[in-house]
């Protein structure tokens, strides 16, 4: 199984040792692409301070962003897996994973960003600001960026077994698994039901969303499963405990999986 995740904003305030060593990252063939990114984002943050908080959609408060960007090559690095601090991370919980759900994480679990395409869990990279959303000059708009190295990169990572895609729209836009890749490949959508004047109630939930997932992968995780395919994942899920409807798969498209939660 190859689970795909978002970064978060929310991020560990610095890291530890040596910097980042591009070629030592997963999925080496995306260094190029890597290096143009990181290129520049650092020749951004060096230059016009307003101008970089406009094309990184940062506000005043956070300045110190810029500058951080500004030494990403020489900043201290850490492990992926310590580095996202935000909601779906904190509900995943990695740090006080059982250790064969910890080896489960870091041999399955890669994390999508805007600056290094995508990275295992122990991957060494430092704190930084890059949303995969953004225009970054030169190089335009970094989804479009990374498109054609993912999909050069990602389908031999992904192997031949389950894809369990996590990815938010704005990740999802690096690469979006076609052909027989998508045919095992599942998305997730969060729904919280309620019960309202009598009537039951659908509704995406945003912020939640985040947090059921990490909770949904933790549990996967730490049961042990090992689903090969969609359908077996959603047997796997409702085994450990979550509401799971599938719609009808389509041939050549991912399938469509909806955890029902009356909770968040």
């Amino acid at each position: 199984m190859l689970v795909l995740l978002p970064p978060s904003e929310g991020k560990a305030a610095s890291g530890e040792g040596a910097p980042v060593d591009l070629g030592s990252l997963v999925l080496p063939r995306l260094t190029e692409a890597r290096e143009a990114v990181l290129d520049a984002l650092v020749a951004l943050c060096r230059g016009d301070e307003a101008v970089a908080l406009e094309v990184l959609g940062l506000s005043e408060g956070l300045r110190g962003e810029v500058a951080r960007n500004a030494e990403l090559r020489t900043a201290p690095a850490l492990a992926a897996g310590s580095l996202y601090t935000g909601v779906l991370y904190d509900n995943l919980g990695l740090a006080d994973l059982p250790a064969d759900a910890r080896a489960r994480a870091e041999q399955s679990v890669v994390v999508f960003s805007g600056l290094w395409g995508a990275v295992r869990i122990t991957d060494r990279i430092p704190p930084y600001r890059c949303s995969g959303g953004i225009k970054l000059p030169p190089l335009g708009g970094l989804g479009a960026h990374w498109r054609k190295p993912m999909a050069a990169a990602m389908p031999e990572l992904a192997g031949e077994g389950l894809v369990l895609d996590l990815r938010s729209s704005a990740y999802g836009a690096l690469w979006k698994p076609t052909g027989e890749v998508a045919s095992r490949t599942a998305t997730v959508r969060v729904l919280h039901e309620r019960v309202v004047g009598g009537v039951t109630k659908r509704s995406v939930v945003s912020h939640f969303n985040k947090a059921t997932k990490g909770r949904l992968l933790r549990g996967l995780l730490e049961s042990g499963a090992a689903p090969a395919s969609p359908a077996e994942l959603v047997e796997a899920l409702r085994d450990a405990k979550f509401t799971v409807e599938a719609g009808a798969p389509t041939a050549g498209k991912p399938w469509a999986l909806d955890v029902v939660v009356a909770e968040l």
